[in-house]
């Protein structure tokens, strides 16, 4: 970049110089001019005549460089130059959006770790990621980033993970739990147990998607990618005729006034506003959802969310926090809600079933596991175990029936947890998962941007339009199974119209085939989860519903943006391609439409940064 502006500026220098001097001898003039063209524009012509070798003839360096020869021929030498020099402040602006944009990106995504502290012994060792290997313990210091995936094994600090998840607060961190890399270590020493090598951790994968993104391209880039294709060759056949034709029938005296007009249609032909525009756009918008904790896999997948009609939602782990947590106790004979509560506690001590997890959790104190004896699951019902010498069942309502116990069949949203002691029925505890924080607000955002709002979930009726009513969703199927999921999705996707697309959105981890099936797989709260990552096209990486309508935004003001961009220039083009072929337009009025539509355009893509 360096060097263009160099180039520039040296060969403006000597137009100036040649503009200046008018009077000087034609030789003189045309020696300066011609030096001043060749400063600027031997690569372009290099470029031309390398791709018309290879059998392509007909793009931007083609035409320039045929436009501005044929300006020196017609002995126009200062709009000859022009044509060029303006070309290249052109060409030197489109890299500099280019720039901008990927080094915008690169800020947001600033979470290559450059090494790693390995121990060895009494020592620490640093070596590139890549050489770490799993199992490795690997010490982390305050401000530095985390570079593999593990679990911390000694040590507390809070952690930043704005740049994976786009949420900046930071979180306590301390031995048994889990950390990402691209994390970056605020204060506090840790020590972590590598679980995954380089290739394989949230980092990589994350620039991987964010590096193949451009590779994915949508329907717009498409378009425009066919339309330079057909487009090129149409300009240069027309100019070629605007040239000759038109001197065959009026006069041969005419050629130099309808070739020069020839060439102004050649220069402000050039589709580069087009070819550079859209696709920054597209960058752009991937960048700025990036930064809001949003990983978009493609320009494609960005055009169908911006096209999104109905949005079909999991409720586990999606919209609800998927931790069970006790929210009702009731008691049927002479025990407290404290006791009854302690006696499920204690008997379902020793199952690791998360509703087992939930109980002892709401219990809130240390299981005291001298009290349990003969502890016995019951796979699919509940269990039974003797505590302080009285048996206990906890379980669901074929627990109850297999063991003749009566007990009162509630119909409750939620799962019930009955309890008999010494066979004798004595109350039962409702426990229902939790709706996310901002569950509430993401189906308000998304009620205003779409036309359909489903909920989909293997749970029960009751359970299921308990959440949906308090989310204020009006569709809701229950009871599903993955294979159920996937022909509800495609029974949905009739609803659609023939331009709109359906979104799913999932944990990522059970709905692989309904995230791979659907128009657009969004997989919620799944930083660090390989299948999520794998199955879906656009990843989450916080656990914000809220995050969906957000990318919906992103995406709309995006596909607008590249749209505005579109009409745009092929409008001011078609304008003054007319205009050209009349003889109502200059060659500075070429360059003009050219260099300067590709300049409006590159400063609106810019808005999709925002």
């Amino acid at each position: 970049m360096k060097k263009r502006i160099w180039r520039i500026l040296a060969s403006s220098v000597i137009y100036v110089m040649a503009m200046a001097f008018n009077k000087l001898p034609e030789d003189i003039r045309f020696i300066l001019f011609g030096l001043s063209y060749i400063i600027v524009g031997w690569d372009i012509l290099w470029k031309a005549i390398r791709n018309v070798l290879r059998g392509q003839a007909f793009d931007e360096n083609f035409l320039m460089g045929i436009a501005s020869l044929g300006a020196f021929f017609i002995g126009e030498y200062p709009e000859g130059v022009a044509v060029m020099l303006f070309y290249q402040i052109g060409e030197l602006f489109q890299d500099y959006a280019v720039e901008k944009s990927r080094r915008s990106i690169a800020e947001v995504m600033d979470i290559r770790p450059e090494y790693a502290n390995v121990k060895k012994g009494n020592s620490l060792v640093r070596l590139d990621p890549d050489e770490v290997v799993v199992g490795d313990i690997i010490v982390v210091k305050a401000g530095e980033k985390v570079p593999l995936d593990g679990r911390v094994i000694e040590g507390n600090a809070m952690i930043d993970t704005s740049a994976l998840t786009g949420e900046s607060v930071p979180r306590d961190i301390g031995a048994g739990d889990e950390i990402l890399s691209g994390s970056i270590n605020i204060n506090g020493t840790i020590s972590i147990e590598v679980t995954k090598e380089f290739y394989a951790s949230t980092v990589n994968k994350i620039l991987d998607m964010i590096e193949n993104a451009s590779s994915k391209k949508s329907e717009s880039e498409r378009f425009i990618t066919r339309f330079a294709r057909y487009y090129t060759p149409v300009v240069v056949i027309v100019a070629a005729v605007l040239a000759v034709v038109p001197p065959m029938i009026t006069g041969w005296s005419n050629f130099n006034t309808w070739l020069y007009r020839s060439l102004s249609f050649l220069v402000v032909s050039c589709p580069c506003a087009l070819v550079v525009s859209v696709p920054l756009s597209f960058f752009s918008g991937i960048g700025a959802a990036s930064g809001q904790g949003i990983l978009i896999k493609g320009s494609n997948y960005l055009e169908a969310l911006a096209r999104t009609e109905i949005v079909v939602m999991d409720k586990t782990g999606t919209l609800t926090k998927g931790v069970f947590e006790v929210q009702e106790i009731h008691t049927k004979s002479n025990i407290s809600k404290s006791e009854l509560l302690e006696l499920a506690a204690h008997a379902e001590s020793f199952s690791n079933h998360p509703i087992s997890l939930s109980l002892r959790r709401a219990y809130g104190k240390e299981i005291e596991y001298s009290r349990v004896k003969d502890a016995k699951e019951y796979p699919g019902h509940g269990v039974l175990a003797v505590v302080d010498g009285k048996k206990v069942l906890a379980g669901n309502n074929k627990l109850m029936k297999k063991m003749d116990i009566p007990y009162s069949e509630e119909k409750v949203p939620g799962t019930v947890v009955h309890v008999a002691v010494d066979n004798v029925y004595c109350g039962y505890i409702i426990i229902a998962d939790e709706i996310k924080d901002d569950a509430v607000k993401a189906v308000n955002m998304l009620k205003k941007s779409v036309n359909h709002i489903v909920m989909l979930t293997g749970d029960a009726k009751s359970s299921a339009e308990k959440t949906a009513s308090e989310l204020g969703i009006d569709k809701v199927h229950s009871q599903l199974l993955p294979a159920d999921k996937v022909a509800k999705v495609e029974e949905l996707m009739k609803l659609k119209s023939t331009k709109g697309r359906l979104a799913f959105v999932g944990d990522g981890i059970n709905d692989a085939p309904v995230l791979a099936r659907s128009d657009v797989g969004i997989a919620m709260g799944a930083l660090g989860s390989d299948a999520a990552i794998e199955a879906a096209d656009i990843v989450i990486m916080n656990d914000e519903p809220s995050k969906v309508s957000t990318a919906m935004k992103i995406a709309r003001k995006t596909l607008k943006i590249a749209n505005q961009n579109i009409v745009f220039a092929i409008s001011v083009k078609i304008g003054v391609l007319l205009m050209s072929s009349i003889g109502l337009a200059t060659m500075w009025t070429a360059v003009f439409a050219d260099v300067g539509v590709t300049i409006l355009v590159i400063i609106n893509s810019f808005r999709a940064l925002r």
